[in-house]
């Protein structure tokens, strides 16, 4: 059976020392979640990963926002998986909308970054997601397939196995939308089939899949009620340690 997963992706907000704040009021509520078999954990921006990291609860995952498939090198700007390493991040959030909106991240670029960590024994979280115009024609099934396999092109299945995919449509992220439980639930379960053509039946059951989406403790426990729906990746309502707790509650 599926592990739960709560993620909080806190984007381009928090300084190192609001971010140590939060780590230090999140120990309990990360045990709670980890007593009721959910994996829990937050995405700083990378100044603020050693402070949030050597201070939160060691059992919550703690994820950088992007990382560069090369080992090193003229990258102007760049952080590297040895860096990450270094300082204890083994799981790294990919192809996010906004990455893929403001920085041009492609998601041929995203499998090259989805390879490299794997083979450093690292864990992806793979993003995909349509616009509001190619979900209003319909075509979000077309869309999130192609997300899909360029994204998990060339892996084996024991390497496809360590992805997580998060399935956030652009629409509903930062908008105060939301897509239905059940549209939601839909998409999911058809990135799962799409997988299942990919590495076969055994290992598409493996695979967590999250949604995204304005997911907020008020919501998040009727997206956790669908079957192929394994978590949540989470934007503004990870931001407080009061927001966080609601959700995790959400989730049991």
């Amino acid at each position: 059976m599926r592990k739960k997963l709560l993620l909080g992706n806190w984007k381009m907000n928090k300084t190192p020392s609001e971010a140590k704040a939060f780590a230090l009021a999140a120990g309990e509520m990360v045990d709670l979640a980890v007593e009721h078999g959910i994996d829990v954990g937050v995405a700083p921006t990378f100044v603020c990963l050693e402070a949030v990291k050597s201070n939160i609860n060691p059992k919550c995952i703690v994820a950088a926002q992007n990382v560069n498939e090369h080992e090193k090198g003229a990258y102007t700007g760049e952080i590297s998986i040895a860096m990450l390493k270094e300082i204890g991040i083994d799981w790294v959030i990919l192809g996010h909308s906004e990455r893929r909106e403001y920085n041009g991240e492609t998601s041929v670029a995203c499998n090259a970054k989805i390879k490299a960590l794997l083979a450093n024994d690292m864990t992806p979280v793979y993003c995909c997601g349509e616009s509001e115009k190619t979900f209003d024609e319909g075509k979000t099934k077309d869309f999130v397939r192609h997300q899909i396999e360029e994204g998990f092109a060339g892996l084996s299945q024991e390497e496809a196995a360590k992805v997580v995919v998060a399935y956030e449509p652009i629409w509903a992220i930062g908008t105060g939308k939301s897509a239905s439980k059940e549209i939601a639930e839909d998409t999911v379960g058809y990135i799962r089939l799409v997988l299942e053509g990919l590495f076969g039946g055994a290992i598409a059951e493996q695979i967590r899949i999250l949604y995204g989406g304005s997911v907020k403790p008020e919501n998040v426990s009727a997206y956790m009620s669908m079957p192929d729906i394994d978590g949540a990746l989470v934007g503004g309502a990870s931001l407080e340690p009061d927001s966080f707790l609601g959700l995790i509650k959400g989730m049991l």
